[in-house]
């Protein structure tokens, strides 16, 4: 009963030093609070396969994605995140067998995110806040191995400016948490080669398991899914037939939430993968974190 009204007392009146549950795949509008930091050090792996085509591909994709955010008042805050990737692609057609794989960091991407509504009201919060960024070309594009330079969308970076924008909503009260995003990105072309331009709708919920808490945290059973919709890519400024199309995913999880810190982890798994052509179906996505505020 302790914890509960001290969890009550945090959400009413919106503590600085606060860790609240949040979405994995995606943003939420809860604040961090004025000249603090949260730090998030999360990690993924990505399998594709399943290829309709007559040569096997096989894509794997790890990543170490570090994210820093600082809030420039209560309801400004800024946001950057700089990826390691490690990709390994493995191509079979008759019997013969090829890997080809790079590694490094990636791109960065900067964006800001500003609460321009809420509404505070006994063990419940309801905040709206548009996010804006940018995506700079930081990662290595134009890697070579000993079959040649590497497809462009396997590079560890597209060497084009892309932006991004969106807006996101958090519904937040003792026993559970429901957040939402819309957000599309625009792509440009760098090395004859431009990315489909990207429209996403995400939903998350997290519910509490344990309403009292476990020992000094609270447990939480947590669902998200992402609907995205990607154009097809551009070559020599021509469509690419086997590229783009819309992919839904499911990505039960659970989360471990403190006052200081949270641990988390989901699977993302595809639900509908209506994609052009020969494009590269997606297995399976594990994705794990931990979060720090100070």
């Amino acid at each position: 009963m302790r914890q509960a009204l001290f969890c009550l007392l945090m959400l009413n009146c919106l503590m600085p030093m606060a860790l609240v549950a949040a979405p994995m795949t995606f943003n939420t509008a809860l604040p961090v609070a004025d000249d603090e930091f949260i730090v998030r050090f999360q990690g993924f792996i990505r399998q594709s396969g399943n290829d309709p085509s007559a040569l096997e591909r096989d894509l794997t994709v790890k990543a170490f994605v570090p994210v820093l955010g600082y809030g420039v008042s209560s309801k400004l805050a800024l946001f950057g995140v700089l990826p390691y990737l490690d990709k390994k692609l493995i191509l079979s057609l008759n019997n013969q067998r090829q890997q080809r794989s790079t590694n490094g960091l990636g791109d960065l991407s900067l964006f800001a995110r500003y609460t321009f509504y809420q509404k505070n009201q006994l063990g419940q919060t309801f905040r709206i806040a548009p996010l804006f960024g940018v995506k700079v070309p930081t990662g290595e594009d134009k890697e070579r191995d000993a079959l040649g330079q590497l497809p462009q969308p396997f590079q560890l970076g597209t060497g084009s400016w892309d932006f991004f924008a969106g807006m996101v909503s958090t519904y937040q009260t003792l026993d559970y948490q429901l957040d939402t995003q819309f957000s599309y990105r625009i792509n440009t072309e760098a090395n004859n080669f431009e990315a489909g331009n990207e429209a996403r709708l995400d939903l998350s919920l997290q519910y509490r398991l344990w309403p009292n808490g476990i020992k000094h945290g609270f447990l939480y059973a947590v669902m998200e899914s992402n609907l995205i919709y990607r154009d097809q890519n551009r070559i020599n400024g021509s469509d690419d037939p086997n590229s783009g199309g819309l992919t839904l995913l499911l990505a039960p999880g659970i989360q471990y939430v403190t006052k200081r810190w949270i641990v988390e982890t989901v699977v993302q798994l595809p639900v509908v993968q209506n994609l052009h052509g020969m494009a590269l179906e997606n297995d399976y996505t594990f994705w794990a974190s931990v979060r720090f505020n100070f």
